[in-house]
């Protein structure tokens, strides 16, 4: 077995900021990367902001590693490690400036479908018995009480404002296990599961930003989403997700810390 592309697709969150999301597959690996937005100004790797270095380092790692799943994200885990080593420029103001990002992956293996994650990614999977998540059923509630609490319409600066990022500062200082810098952790901290799978299943691996379709907002059920995407593609969910978002541009519906997020997925069908 192997895995066929059917649709990909990456919208940043606004045109004038660069996208930090990545998707890729291979032949019977792929993935999804989504870097955390900086939270100060370029310099601890360079000219080039820490989300968008992690998420194209990681990129490229997915891109170049073989073999079973566990060995392909270990690969990525120490490729960053030692890419951070050879291009950091100066130490960390503090920990919250340390890159970051949530991922999934998925490995054909056998008979058997392998999910690794590390965050809010999400991997969806139509099988002939229904349609599951393979990593945890995404749950906002935190982070929307998190943004109410700083007030109304919080989000529709973006993490552009003091008090905003003075809170996500404070928030990323927290323990939590990301796809970073610190091979260790990621590798303590990364979940595998496994599902059997058949010629013909379904896999969508999106970004939380694409997720908040049935989270954030629930526009539709995980099982419709999957209808529609099968009847319409990916293009219909993307229009609308974000004719969501701007009919709340002021973040007053669905309170978030900006308007719209980097919101990426791919389509795999299992051939």
């Amino acid at each position: 077995m192997h895995l066929d592309l059917i649709q990909s697709l990456s919208l940043a969150g606004k045109a004038d900021v660069p996208n930090d999301d990545r998707i890729g597959s291979a032949e019977r690996h792929a993935w999804v990367i989504d870097g955390a937005t900086d939270l100060g100004p370029a310099g601890l790797l360079g000219e080039r902001g820490g989300a968008a270095w992690l998420a194209q380092q990681a990129q490229r790692a997915f891109t170049l590693a073989t073999g079973p799943l566990q060995a392909v994200c270990e690969h990525v885990f120490d490729d960053l490690a030692l890419a951070y080593a050879r291009d950091r420029q100066r130490d960390p103001i503090a920990g919250w400036e340390l890159p970051r990002a949530a991922f999934a992956a998925v490995g054909l293996e056998g008979n058997e479908l392998v999910c690794a994650h590390l965050a809010d990614c999400v991997v969806l999977h139509r099988s002939a018995q229904g349609i599951a998540f393979l990593t945890p059923e995404p749950d906002r509630e935190a982070e929307r009480a998190e943004a109410v609490a700083l007030g109304p319409g919080t989000g529709a600066h973006g993490v552009r404002t003091p008090a905003v990022i003075a809170d996500r500062r404070v928030a990323r200082e927290r323990p939590k296990a990301v796809l970073g810098v610190d091979a260790r952790l990621a590798k303590a901290g990364t979940c595998y599961n496994r599902v059997p799978v058949a010629r013909g299943d379904d896999l969508v691996l999106m970004s939380d930003g694409f997720a908040a379709l049935f989270d954030t907002y629930e526009a539709c059920t995980p099982a419709s989403f999957m209808t529609q995407m099968l009847a319409d593609g990916l293009g219909a969910l993307a229009q609308l997700l974000r004719r969501i978002e701007h009919d709340d541009a002021a973040c007053m519906r669905y309170p978030r810390f900006k308007m719209s997020d980097d919101a990426s997925a791919m389509w795999l069908r299992v051939g």
